[in-house]
């Protein structure tokens, strides 16, 4: 045991337990595993949370947060899978946000808290007992890591943006200040 490094332990539990409840909570989505509705199921609630086209918005939450965990826990192209995570999070930020920050009254703290730590492990990386390691971290370069984040940035803001749009739109001219 003394030969293992503490660090690339801690990060290899991390991300384990951080991507399995990822991929866990997006085959609820994509499959119907757990307990989940499946794809239909999503993407009708996408559809009433404001997504819109719900069924693309419903594929790619599911792929990004069950693609995502299970290459966080295997430890490969670390940096774009927790920008990936990180994406689907915010977009479960925004809907969960006007019930303000703590889970039990509806908030926003749990997604926040899988974003914020799928985000840490993609920029930190995975380790020393990872694919990325093994790979020699071709798919977890610095490049890759400014790359992935910038582009999961962009795409999460178009789509929040998007949201945000389509619900000032829906409203009632009564609510909208008319």
């Amino acid at each position: 045991m003394a030969c293992l490094n503490r660090r690339d332990l801690g990060l290899l539990v991390l991300r384990v337990g951080t991507g399995a409840v990822l991929a866990a909570h997006g085959s609820q989505k994509l499959f119907g595993w757990f307990g989940g509705g499946g794809l239909e199921a999503t993407a009708t609630g996408m559809e009433a949370m404001g997504f819109r086209p719900a069924r693309p918005s419903a594929v790619a939450a599911g792929l990004s947060e069950a693609g995502g965990g299970a290459l966080l826990a295997l430890g490969l192209a670390t940096p774009v899978a927790g920008a990936a995570a990180a994406g689907a999070m915010a977009g479960a930020v925004a809907v969960h946000a006007p019930a303000g920050f703590f889970n039990q009254a509806g908030g926003f703290e749990y997604p926040a808290f899988l974003g914020f730590t799928a985000a840490s492990i993609g920029i930190t990386g995975a380790g020393r007992y990872s694919l990325d390691h093994a790979t020699w971290h071709r798919l977890d370069q610095p490049w890759v890591v400014a790359v992935a984040f910038l582009g999961g940035a962009l795409a999460a803001a178009a789509v929040v943006g998007r949201r945000a749009k389509g619900q000032v739109g829906e409203q009632p001219a009564e609510a909208a200040g008319e």
